[in-house]
């Protein structure tokens, strides 16, 4: 539930928008101190006096997401797997697309980042928020979730057009009446703002759409969308990178290197001191960046990695490793609290190839008994962390190559190939969503790559300011805005700091 600081700025939103008078609003906010249960946006729409896209534009605004219009929506009902009935009624969230390792998400409280990262967690798929009307999403959370205890495949809202539907595959016949939830009777009027998101599959026996048109995402924006006057993407293989990092230049020692990863100081230092005595060379992380970084640094010969940390989970970082052909030999042991959220995968060691799972509180004798069996069992790697493989260098140059020749598919191709040969190797990551991003339908590909190049670059600013250009085509303000205060702090001359700063004053 939003607080009433949330209301006020909604309130002052569709005064700046011209949606309501002064009188209007202050006529709402006294029906809605009568209703304390309900919320601003819902007892604006029950009055009738404010479309429901204009709502949702508000909503936009105040939230830095772009909305969804409920009545314009195909949702595949097997997306509802991903998130139990329970859980979607409690927080007010619809899988409403899926596509990939990515998840779109109907939200009523886009902001609730810990709504967000839990099912970034449990579904293993990055989360891009939409903001839609508290009131009519949970009516929709009703329907799909009984038409899926039916046997249906799919929601169609009612306002979806027609040509749509047999764009895509579903035409009228596919349109149970039962299926229809207690939307509003009378078609919202489709202006340009508003949100449509398409069924990722056709019904069994038809042809699929072009995977080119499987996305038609509309601007949110009132003024034809700020992602309209964002900066240009950097040149793909062109732009100038700042330098990474370089790997520490100390010589390899005999004894095996241990990464210890936890955000709890206590017991990083606890597992040092006991490691040390034992003459591991320890290297020590916090948080989840931190330990990427650490990996791609020193390769360590035994991570000892905590399930939940800031910024990557655990569980992410052990699918990156295990996911690389240059990282994946090194031995995991996971270390945990029993989860009390949703339950993640039961077989850690079908599922995630660690080496030993151990909950917390564990005994030292059970953690030096799993770090000496690891160790044992090592693969010595004493490559530098900054250097691409032999095979992901060639997947780096046959994508220019391709680039050069005009030929964007088989560039897209070949850094793709690259990056499952070496997950940690900043370039391919970077110049693959550079890539993505040439292409309007690729946009959510552009921006996981090019998030991956700021998780393993923090500071480099070609990655930042790429991202803050594509969070910002994409209609997500806020982030947009967090990229471009981050790329500030790293932005290399003085002249580049002042344009920065005049862009977020137009943003903000």
């Amino acid at each position: 539930m939003s607080g009433p600081g949330d209301k006020k700025q909604l309130g002052r939103i569709m005064l700046q928008q011209r949606l309501v008078s002064t009188a209007g609003l202050e006529a709402l906010l006294k029906e809605q101190r009568l209703h304390p249960d309900k919320r601003l946006a819902s007892i604006t729409a029950a009055s009738g006096k404010v479309s429901e896209v204009d709502l949702l534009k508000a909503l936009s605004e105040q939230h830095g997401v772009p909305g969804v219009d409920l009545a314009q929506v195909v949702v595949p009902l097997e997306n509802l797997a991903l998130i139990p009935f329970e859980i979607a009624k409690q927080h007010s969230i619809l899988p409403i697309l899926v596509k990939d390792d990515r998840l779109f998400l109907a939200m009523a409280d886009p902001s609730d980042r810990r709504v967000i990262d839990e099912i970034e967690f449990v579904t293993g798929r990055r989360t891009f928020p939409y903001v839609a009307l508290h009131e009519a999403l949970q009516v929709l959370i009703d329907s799909c979730y009984v038409m899926l205890e039916r046997g249906e495949a799919y929601y169609i809202g009612p306002s979806v057009p027609a040509d749509y539907l047999a764009q895509i595959g579903l035409g009228p016949v596919s349109m149970a009446p039962s299926a229809m939830p207690s939307l509003p009777p009378e078609p919202m009027p489709d202006r340009g703002g508003v949100v449509i998101a398409n069924s990722s599959a056709p019904p069994r026996g038809q042809t699929p759409p072009p995977q080119d048109d499987e996305f038609s995402f509309a601007d949110i924006m009132e003024d034809e969308g700020a992602a309209a006057k964002a900066p240009p993407l950097d040149p793909a293989f062109e732009s100038r990178i700042a330098p990474l990092p370089t790997a520490p230049t100390t010589q390899r020692k005999a004894n095996a290197k241990v990464l210890v990863v936890d955000d709890e100081d206590d017991i990083r230092r606890l597992l040092r001191r006991v490691l040390t005595e034992r003459g591991y060379q320890v290297i020590e992380a916090s948080r989840g960046l931190e330990a990427l970084a650490a990996v791609r640094d020193h390769v360590p010969d035994v991570i000892l990695l905590d399930a939940m940390l800031p910024e990557v989970h655990g569980f992410d970082i052990c699918r990156r490793i295990k996911g690389s052909k240059r990282y994946g030999h090194i031995p995991i042991i996971m270390v945990s609290a029993i989860y009390r959220g949703w339950r993640f995968a039961e077989d850690l060691k079908a599922s995630y190839g660690v080496e030993a799972f151990l909950e917390k509180p564990f005994k030292i004798a059970e953690v030096l008994a799993a770090v000496e069996r690891a160790a044992e069992g090592r693969t010595p790697d004493g490559t530098d962390g900054d250097a691409l493989s032999d095979d992901a260098r060639a997947a780096l140059t046959a994508g220019i190559d391709a680039f050069k020749a005009g030929d964007l598919d088989s560039a897209i191709e070949h850094l793709k190939r690259g990056v499952r040969i070496d997950p940690l190797a900043f370039r391919l990551h970077y110049h693959l969503g550079l890539l993505y991003g040439r292409r309007d339908n690729n946009i959510f590909e552009a921006i996981q790559a090019l998030e991956t190049a700021v998780d393993l670059a923090p500071k480099n600013f070609p990655a930042l300011k790429n991202l803050a250009v594509l969070y910002q085509r994409a209609g997500f303000k806020h982030k947009a805005v967090e990229m471009w205060e981050r790329a500030l702090g790293s932005a290399p001359d003085d002249e580049t700091k002042r344009g920065i700063k005049d862009h977020l004053m137009s943003l903000l």
